[in-house]
């Protein structure tokens, strides 16, 4: 297994008032696995701690954050500093803003780190081919492609590494359709070299149909985990409610939307975070459900089906 994540729970310290400290709970008891050569995609709603879990596993957290758990990649539990002498080798990260490019760096030299030895260029010319960036791109500045050029430089910057578990951020938010495909058929492509894959998102439907498996995300925890198998029948073969709601919400199946919203972390309800908003909602419902297996998935909720 190339990365497992046991009981993993982050919250961050804040003051109530001037003299009262809080602890604010923004990810809470995850545990998930990724083998080689599998795309992961974690969807869920906007603040809903996605980019924190990345944060956590590129060990990058602000100071006031507070992390509980185990993070353990290739056999072992990462420390602070493993994950800073991993991070951008073993570990890299694919950010979701293109302006991470430098404005004012030749795209070369960013893809390159500044080493322009034979082997980089070499090695550069190799990603580009794959990616199928014109081999004029390296001399360009990042204003001078399009937006799809400027995700494919960013992917080409994290495959320089040649790591082994690459970190997706939202990569298709205010992207055409033809470049967001272009851009997932290329991770699908990454993956099938070995390589893995762990890639936050909100759209099911562009990243279902290149993604292994699918982790639902709700309040800082992951209600359930589905292989791709598992989303036909308008979303009745998924076990939570939530998984099924939210499937059924989307523009190409019911489009029926969810009554309520999403807790605010402070104010997290006891037991299953979807139960206030759940048409299955009993007295059980107000104690922790445990993550189990069932059906060849994994899910958390006492009225799984």
């Amino acid at each position: 297994m190339l990365l497992e994540v046991e009981n993993l729970s982050i919250s961050f310290r804040r003051y109530e008032n001037k003299a009262q400290q809080i602890l604010l709970p923004v990810v809470c008891n995850l545990s998930f696995s990724l083998d080689y050569g599998q795309i992961m995609s974690v969807v869920g709603a906007s603040g809903s701690g996605k980019t924190i879990l990345l944060q956590a596993i590129l060990g990058i957290l602000p100071q006031e954050a507070i992390v509980q758990g185990n993070i353990i990649f290739q056999g072992q539990t990462l420390t602070p500093k493993q994950q800073r002498q991993l991070c951008g080798k073993k570990i890299a990260y694919i950010p979701q803003s293109v302006q991470f490019l430098d404005p004012l760096m030749r795209i070369e030299h960013q893809v390159c780190q500044g080493k322009r030895d034979t082997t980089n260029k070499k090695r550069q010319e190799q990603i580009f081919s794959f990616l199928g960036l014109p081999p004029a791109t390296g001399r360009l500045f990042p204003h001078q492609i399009s937006g799809g050029m400027a995700r494919k430089v960013l992917i080409a910057c994290a495959l320089m590494s040649n790591a082994d578990l690459y970190l997706v951020d939202e990569p298709t938010p205010g992207l055409e359709e033809s470049i967001v495909q272009d851009f997932l058929q290329t991770c699908r492509a990454i993956a099938d070299q070995g390589k893995s894959i762990l890639l936050i998102s909100h759209d099911i439907g562009s990243i279902l149909p290149f993604s292994d498996k699918v982790a639902f995300f709700y309040a800082g925890s992951i209600l359930e985990i589905a292989n791709q198998a598992d989303f036909t029948a308008n979303g009745q073969n998924l076990r939570h409610p939530f998984s099924k709601a939210l499937y059924q919400a989307l523009p190409q199946n019911n489009f029926t939307p969810i009554p309520g919203h999403a807790p605010y972390s402070g104010k997290l309800p006891n037991g299953c975070p979807f139960a206030p908003r759940c048409p299955k909602f009993d007295d059980c419902c107000q104690q922790e459900p445990p993550f189990l297996d069932w059906r060849n998935g994994k899910v958390a909720c006492f009225h799984a089906t």
